[in-house]
């Protein structure tokens, strides 16, 4: 390694700075940015020093969103000064001048962020020089450059930074919707935790937030027209989300490219909303499944919104308008799901509904039909859990719900409902929990279970604590960063059929979790899906990369943590001194 009186810190940086590419040959270099882009060129690595005053070039001040990011970029990459785990040698120029400027252009800058928008970019770093030492970033949109900025912000590694040269690459998604949903209806989350996890999902390029905002249990969300929703129907003062909140959030996510989809489910999962209105909820506030009798719920808490009163679609009519003004995204996710036979059937209007020759699907139908119409008039494409079409227990029939105007999201059975979603004819968001719910396998949550006493083995034929049993957890195992990172969301779909998946998103509900295990829970498992969403979960030659992706990803939960990301560990760390000694096959 060259040296030279006019970089002294040349030696600190030889044992700090990670070669930015682990060669998988003398010849093929790997790139180590997470996710991986989709095409780079470096013939010779390389790298230069960052420059102290280093800066971005953009000439879009008035753009409120881009400028936020290059700002934080700005700051990031002279202020991380990221300590690889593994420091091996590297090629650091000692006569190149250090990296002074990046210059962003960008061909649109006017183009808002929405569902499909132009995410590619390209990079080019140019090779070490004497005199000056220049980086390119030009993207078709600002949402593009800011994935640019931050694979940028990965190529600078050490104490003090340095940065690759002579490299370009050319990026974009294969998956326009790579989302993370969060379920705070169960338990609260506080705006610091929301807008943590947004700023992690931006660091591994996830561009949806899902925000699952109400549920049965709890109805945080303020909204001006029905202030009561909230007031009577939230776990507490302390623990509601303002209009001002909800602004705060929206915006934070658009400088960091992330859109936020609002879920306020109905009619299912919606006994929060008894509080303030109980004359439209059935079965509101009742033992969720009563002895001898059918479940009124899925789990607890239960409560329907009741199609046969017409204040429920006033009130409805309410709440979608209030979201619209809060939520400029162009998505509204109308949830739909679970809907329980049993709830709607305690209340006396229902059974009559039902003496009189009528049946569920008719009641769900008459509901969807009222206010499906609300959402496209708001100028929304509506989203609906993919139970609307598909649920053995109530659903609304064919033809009901536009093909135009609406989105279904997949969760049971894997592959196979993606299958029939989009062979049906409609584009498709999955989120299979079979593959991408992270609350799995974390054990059962409901009290007074007496199936955890059993201290030897449990009753012939029932399996739970022994034998593989899911020990309370309906969709055990623990999904590990394998299982979500080998899932191909496409799988056996035809050619027209993959083209109606939008991506994927994986799922974090609340029953066994909040702030203090959040960013545990969510990460850096989300991340394996950030990476099989944009470049893929295969090497060139079609095999499964995930044994390539696992020295990257431990590198890459480490800087995470150091940018503040509570990640969890994927190995010990010996297994990172020692590449590849953990793998199960060599």
């Amino acid at each position: 390694m060259a040296r030279s009186i006019r970089f002294p810190f040349l030696l600190p940086l030889f044992f700090t700075l990670l070669f930015l590419f682990s060669p998988i040959s003398s010849q093929t270099p790997e790139i180590n940015v997470w996710p991986k882009p989709t095409t780079v060129s470096w013939p010779v690595p390389i790298a230069i020093p960052l420059s102290p005053s280093f800066h971005i070039l953009s000439p879009y001040p008035n753009h409120r969103y881009l400028r936020r990011a290059v700002a934080r970029y700005s700051r990031l990459l002279l202020s991380e000064r990221h300590c690889p785990l593994i420091p091996p040698t590297v090629n650091l120029s000692a006569s190149a001048a250090p990296l002074s400027t990046l210059i962003l252009s960008v061909t649109d800058p006017s183009i808002p962020l929405h569902h499909g928008v132009d995410e590619s970019y390209s990079l080019s770093i140019a090779p070490p020089s004497s005199s000056s030492s220049t980086a390119k970033l030009a993207a078709a949109t600002a949402w593009g450059a800011m994935r640019g900025l931050e694979t940028f912000s990965q190529l600078a590694w050490g104490d003090p930074p340095a940065v690759a040269a002579g490299i370009s690459i050319s990026d974009r998604p294969l998956f326009p919707h790579r989302g993370l949903l969060l379920d705070t209806g169960r338990s609260f989350y506080s705006v610091s935790d929301l807008l943590r996890t947004i700023r992690a999902m931006s660091h591994n390029k996830l561009n949806v937030f899902h925000w699952h905002l109400t549920d049965s249990q709890s109805f945080p969300l303020l909204l001006p027209s029905e202030p009561d929703l909230a007031l009577k129907g939230s776990y507490g003062p302390s623990m509601r989300y303002s209009p001002s909140d909800v602004r705060k959030v929206v915006h934070f996510a658009m400088s960091h490219g992330v859109r936020v989809i609002p879920e306020i489910d109905t009619p299912g999962h919606a006994g929060s909303w008894a509080g303030a209105y109980p004359e439209i909820v059935t079965c509101a506030n009742k033992f969720w499944s009563p002895p001898g009798g059918k479940p009124l719920a899925a789990e607890p808490g239960t409560g329907q919104l009741n199609p046969l009163n017409p204040k429920t679609y006033q009130v409805v009519r309410n709440v979608l308008r209030d979201a619209a003004g809060l939520f400029p995204e162009p998505f509204y996710h109308a949830g739909a799901d679970e809907v329980n036979p049993a709830c709607w059937k305690d209340d006396a209007a229902v059974r009559d509904f039902v003496s009189a020759g009528g049946t569920l699907d008719e009641l769900l139908e008459i509901f969807v039909n009222t206010t499906n119409p609300f959402i496209v008039g708001l100028n929304r494409t509506a989203v609906y859990w993919e139970d609307i079409i598909l649920s053995s227990a109530v659903k609304v029939g064919s033809g009901v719900l536009p093909k135009e105007t609406t989105v279904l999201q997949t969760w049971n059975n894997g592959p196979e409902n993606t299958k029939r979603l989009a062979a049906a004819g409609y584009r498709v968001i999955v989120s299979s929990a079979d593959f991408y719910y992270l609350d799995c396998g974390h054990g059962g949550w409901v009290g007074n279970d007496s199936r955890y006493d059993r201290q030897v083995a449990d009753e012939p034929g029932k399996p739970f604590n022994y034998a593989g049993g899911n020990g309370g957890s309906w969709c055990a195992p623990f999904k590990s960063w394998q299982r979500v990172y080998d899932y191909d969301i496409t799988y056996g779909l035809s050619e027209e059929e993959a083209g109606r998946v939008l991506g994927g998103e994986v799922a974090l509900w609340s029953e066994e979790a909040d702030g203090t295990v959040l960013d545990g829970r969510l990460w850096p498992r989300a991340a394996a899906m950030a990476e099989a969403l944009w470049s893929g979960n295969r090497d060139g030659e079609g095999r499964m990369r995930y044994a390539e992706a696992t020295d990257r990803l431990n590198e890459w939960r480490h800087r995470m943590v150091k940018r503040g990301i509570g990640a969890e560990p994927i190995q010990p760390l010996w297994c990172i001194k020692h590449p590849g000694m953990c793998n199960l096959v060599l």
